[in-house]
């Protein structure tokens, strides 16, 4: 998957969705996308915090490392965030649950 290291966030853009990680191990940065942050609900970085981070370096974006997992440390590593999203990388899902007034489920009769 990578190398992994511990560093600081330098700048993080929660509008565009990305920012660069420094540490000892990615000299010149790290590019990370919020999809590669692992925490619950919106997913967002601020500068300044402390994170830990798993990398590759094929470059991105004008850097040579790029993250493949990013986790604050003051919270552990996000594994049920990673767990939630499933095979299909999705994070979120939704249900309809439809209930009649005489107490039946189920759709409409259909006729022919």
């Amino acid at each position: 998957m990578g190398e992994s290291s511990t560093g600081r966030v330098r700048v993080w853009h929660a509008g565009d969705g990305w920012g660069v990680l420094d540490s000892d191990a990615t000299p010149g940065g790290c590019w990370a996308h919020y999809s590669s942050v692992l925490v619950p609900g919106y997913r967002s970085l601020s500068a300044g915090q402390a994170v830990g981070f798993t990398f590759e370096a094929p470059g991105q974006d004008g850097f040579d490392f790029r993250a493949v997992e990013v986790w604050p440390l003051d919270s552990g590593r996000g594994e049920a965030v990673v767990e939630a999203a499933g095979p299909g990388g999705a994070a979120y899902s939704s249900t309809l649950d439809l209930s009649f007034e005489d107490g039946s489920s189920g759709g409409p009769e259909l006729r022919a």
